[in-house]
């Protein structure tokens, strides 16, 4: 008499946790893919960016015209004009009938910019390598800025600077 074979016992293996980790895979990587835009696979160049750092240099002492907007007590926004070298703010006050009360100070008010045109055009020809500058309040309204850069502009003073503080003198 053989030898008698253990009856082989059948094993049944659950495939659902499987199938369902399988389309959680599929979903995730369906969801994270990125596909390449028409324009960037057409690109055949890298744009590489400038990186701004803020300019810390201090104010010149000559050889600026400085637009000065601020806001009194009453909240009205004031402009004022000042040229720091003394021998050019004569001259160009002067030539642009500024009121005489105010010739001889260090700056005058500027009531509109047509009169802010005149002040700059006339700056540029008294001394043509004058700095421009602006020197505006937080406070005041990107509009009222706007303005006083398309005066420089339009008089052929492209090249102007924003006078601002130091984040560690920021008080």
């Amino acid at each position: 008499m053989g030898a008698h074979k253990p009856k082989r016992i059948g094993f049944k293996l659950d495939m659902t946790p499987l199938v369902d980790v399988a389309f959680l895979l599929l979903t995730f990587f369906m969801f994270t893919a990125k596909f390449k835009s028409e324009a960037e696979s057409e690109q055949k160049f890298q744009i590489k960016r400038p990186v701004a750092s803020p300019d810390t240099a201090k104010l010149p002492e000559r050889g600026v015209a400085l637009v000065k907007i601020g806001i009194d007590e009453k909240g009205d926004t004031l402009t004022y004009y000042a040229v720091i070298s003394e021998k050019d703010r004569k001259s160009i006050y002067t030539a642009q009938g500024v009121d005489p009360a105010e010739a001889n100070n260090a700056q005058v008010t500027v009531r509109d910019t047509v009169t802010l045109a005149n002040l700059v055009l006339q700056t540029r020809r008294t001394n043509p390598k004058i700095k421009f500058m602006i020197d505006a309040d937080k406070r005041v309204r990107y509009g009222r800025i706007e303005q006083v850069m398309n005066t420089f502009r339009a008089q052929g003073a492209t090249l102007f600077n924003f006078v601002t503080v130091n984040r560690s003198q920021q008080g």
